[in-house]
């Protein structure tokens, strides 16, 4: 699976996305290889690549604009993912009339930072209060919807309980099998409180968590993928964990979807967390869905588009 791109010669070459740069060749090689360029597709009236700082990151983001947006949709990816795993999720909003925008959080993808790896989770939350100015100076079309994957569920939790009622982003927001805390939390944290005197990271151990036959296959050859799970990032988690079950309880209804086969997030617990946390949230469960919900079977992710869909006017 040949590839011209890479995140240390791409990255250098993008201007700020408020821009609109025209992509240069590297970043369209970028898109053809993840299908986010929807060429031909009549999708779309343009979209494009482009960088901007948060957090001391040089973080990457994309921009895809159908001919009159109605809403925007902010995309959150997951731990170990980056943007060019959603493309399905992309066609869907765009399908709908949204623009959408999104990015590669720090430590993934085309973004700087070591890989897979974080401070502390507020980083993320300060990479979301970029992408919101971005949107602004975009004039990107309100609502303002929010999205996010397993991580990127966790980011938009985390902004929903702490700035739900001031946040820009006032549409509705889809967690796809967010993260609470993962599968087997208490033996990954005494694990980790062993291993930290010892070692930075430890191998990453890909798993089948998506019922569609190509997508793990895809995983192990795609370039962007983190090779190593550093400790410092299961630091981090443990540290939100305990903020994120001790605030406040908040008045949004988000949707959340779930799939029961998930065997990396813990969602029976994540789920009561979330009922607590939330006001009425709006909850569908799929039975037979793993994890990577944004890449599951056709007819499952059809099943939840038409869940949100219903949900959204």
């Amino acid at each position: 699976m040949p590839t011209t791109f890479a995140p240390e010669t791409l990255r250098p070459r993008l201007q700020a996305l408020d821009t609109r740069q025209l992509i240069p060749a590297e970043g369209l090689s970028y898109q053809r290889f993840y299908g986010l360029s929807f060429a031909n597709s009549g999708l779309l009236s343009r979209s494009w690549l482009g960088r901007f700082e948060a957090a001391g990151y040089d973080i990457v983001g994309q921009v895809w604009l159908p001919e009159q947006p109605k809403a925007t949709l902010f995309l959150m990816h997951g731990f170990y993912d980056h943007m060019g795993l959603y493309r399905h999720v992309v066609e869907w909003a765009v399908t709908q009339g949204f623009a959408v925008i999104s990015c590669d959080l720090p430590g993934h993808g085309l973004s700087s930072g070591s890989r897979a790896s974080i401070n502390d989770f507020a980083e993320y939350q300060l990479v979301l209060q970029g992408l919101f100015a971005e949107a602004e100076t975009l004039q990107l079309p309100k609502p303002w919807h929010l999205c996010g994957q397993s991580t990127g569920g966790a980011i938009v939790i985390d902004h929903l309980l702490n700035h739900g009622n001031d946040s820009p982003a006032q549409g509705q927001a889809i967690l796809l099998a967010p993260l609470v805390r993962p599968r087997a939390w208490g033996w990954s944290k005494l694990s980790y409180y062993l291993l930290k005197p010892f070692v930075k990271d430890i191998a990453r151990r890909f798993s089948d968590n998506s019922n569609a036959p190509a997508f793990l296959p895809f995983l192990l050859a795609d370039p962007l993928q983190p090779q190593r799970l550093p400790t410092a990032w299961v630091g981090a988690l443990a540290r939100w964990i305990s903020r994120i079950e001790s605030a406040p309880r908040s008045t949004r209804s988000p949707m959340i979807i779930q799939g029961e086969a998930d065997m990396t997030v813990d969602w029976s617990h994540n789920l009561a967390v979330l009922n607590e946390k939330f006001t009425q949230p709006q909850i569908l469960m799929l039975h037979t869905a793993r994890h990577h919900l944004a890449n599951e079977l056709p007819e499952l992710r059809e099943r939840y588009f038409e869940f949100v869909q219903q949900r959204m006017g």
